[in-house]
């Protein structure tokens, strides 16, 4: 087991600005590219590959779950092995006032089993599915897949056996807040649920711009008359929906299944978390 006793969260969050310093200097004149090179290998292709799970994506009935509710449900069931991580590192450092700090990250995998008692919580599936569930009941979008540099942050060897599902909140997270300065190699690291659309309600929208100003991945602008979506530029977050005032954007998926089965093999590519 590695040894990251818990006074180790509280030295990531004195570090972790550093994160978002390093994401804005890709886009410093001169040095810029340099930074970019050397950090894009740590940040694209096989050492991350994520997909975020946006809350009003869609449900298979009134009485359903959630779609991230049953995705990460079935990912946790599949894997012998849970910790959830003691405090998020990102609302720590930022001083969330709007989500705790204790719905932080759960890790699946035989991975889990190297995480030291101090900076994470071993649980059983049940109880990581009861985070899961608080989590998304706080309104914080869930975020799956394959995060390489949580390996050497946590203490775990790198041998494709820990899964990340992080608990994102618009204000704090690192990739979100930051994903506008990444190079678009690492940007297209943050895959869209297959057959997620975004649509807009051309009759209720008003034009007020208000997801354009919210939209992390600057997918969304005002073309005369109508709101455009760039599905090119889309990462899926769902944050257009939960901010319209109007009601007039929608998240819409394809099929349920395909989307999760796309998700699944990915993941399970990468990644040996049974």
């Amino acid at each position: 087991m590695s040894k990251r006793p818990e006074w180790w969260l509280s030295v990531l969050a004195k570090l972790w600005p550093l994160t978002w310093i390093s994401a804005k200097a890709t886009n410093w004149p001169v040095l810029g590219p340099v930074v970019a090179k050397m950090s894009l290998p740590l940040f694209s292709g096989r050492n991350l590959n994520v997909t975020y799970l946006p809350l009003a994506a869609h449900r298979d009935g009134p009485t359903s779950t959630l779609l991230p509710v049953k995705v990460v449900e079935e990912l946790i069931r599949r894997s012998p092995y849970h910790a959830i991580i003691k405090r998020c590192t990102c609302r720590d450092a930022r001083h969330c006032k709007e989500h705790s700090i204790e719905n932080a990250c759960t890790f699946l995998g035989e991975g889990v089993r190297e995480m030291d008692p101090g900076i994470a919580r071993h649980v059983t599936a049940d109880e990581a599915i009861a985070h899961l569930r608080r989590c998304v009941a706080d309104g914080l979008v869930p975020m799956a897949g394959r995060v390489k540099i949580d390996n050497y942050i946590w203490g775990v060897r790198d041998r494709g056996r820990l899964l990340t599902i992080c608990y994102c909140c618009h204000c704090c997270c690192t990739l979100l807040t930051s994903l506008k300065y990444l190079p678009r190699d690492a940007a297209h690291s943050l895959v869209r649920l297959e057959g997620l659309r975004m649509r807009v309600d051309h009759e209720r929208c008003v034009r007020c711009a208000t997801c354009v100003q919210d939209c992390h991945a600057e997918a969304i602008s005002v073309d005369g008359e109508d709101v455009v979506h760039d599905e090119s530029r889309c990462i899926g977050c769902g944050r257009c929906v939960s901010v319209c005032p109007q009601g007039a954007v929608r998240a819409e998926i394809e099929s349920v299944d395909e989307a999760i089965g796309e998700m699944m093999g990915r993941i399970e590519g990468m990644i040996n978390i049974g």
